[in-house]
């Protein structure tokens, strides 16, 4: 008997099969990051459909639950042509789907991470689209079982003046504990802590701070996704 589904997705990845067919792949919210195959995907009308991050009404259909299966789907919303002209939002976008599919395992339901996406590619729109994907990938971790302990220092309990973070433990540290292992450790940026704006090279510290946890924790031993890697070009 055939097996079917219908949910709502997001394109992470997609690759060509042959001349008119397209190779999709989603993180859909009920059933997780899943694969399909969609019959004239590549064609023109795909080329607009079929983008990163657009959002899709899903229909999969195959003959058993482990085959690879067909999509059929609807736009719900053009992420990806809504952010054509701003390159640096649209790095944001490519990275997420890269990022998520490379730590995701396959047809396990993240409802959260799916979520949390919906609500990273909305703000992606505005200015603050940077804070916004760092505070998303911080999100990520935490959702994937590795989140940051950002609450109290490690080494003395305090609460306050919290600036950096072990990049063995993820665990916060006050500027006054760090002394001179400060070299050592990860510089944490408040924008992380509250609701402030990053200041002069916070971007980039969030950035490789939550790109170190990845690397370490959900990635190894593979690298970052390539688009990922080049998202902190786009930082001011």
């Amino acid at each position: 008997m055939a097996v079917s589904w219908q949910d709502t997705g997001i394109v992470l990845t997609t690759r060509r099969l042959g001349e008119h067919d397209l190779l999709l792949g989603v993180l859909s919210r009920q059933h997780g990051r899943h694969a399909g195959v969609v019959k004239g995907g590549a064609g023109r009308r795909g080329r607009g459909l079929y983008q990163p991050g657009n959002q899709l009404a899903l229909t999969w259909r195959a003959r058993l639950e482990d085959h690879l299966g067909t999509f059929s789907a609807e736009l719900t919303e053009a992420r990806a042509a809504a952010l054509f002209d701003r390159p640096g939002p649209l790095a944001g976008l490519a990275a997420a789907c890269a990022v998520l599919a490379a730590t995701l395992p396959e047809r396990d339901p993240w409802p959260d991470i799916h979520d949390d996406l919906v609500r990273l590619l909305a703000a992606l729109g505005d200015d603050n689209w940077a804070v916004a994907y760092v505070r998303w990938e911080a999100s990520l971790l935490a959702d994937l079982g590795f989140g940051l302990d950002l609450s109290a220092c490690a080494v003395t309990g305090r609460t306050d003046d919290l600036a950096y973070v072990s990049p063995r433990t993820g665990r916060a540290v006050c500027r006054e504990a760090a002394g001179p292992y400060r070299a050592r450790l990860l510089p944490l940026p408040a924008f992380l802590l509250a609701e402030v704006p990053p200041g002069p090279g916070d971007l980039a510290n969030g950035l490789a701070l939550t790109a170190h946890f990845l690397a370490q924790h959900v990635l190894a031993p593979r690298p970052l996704p390539q688009p990922r890697a080049g998202l902190g070009q786009w930082l001011d």
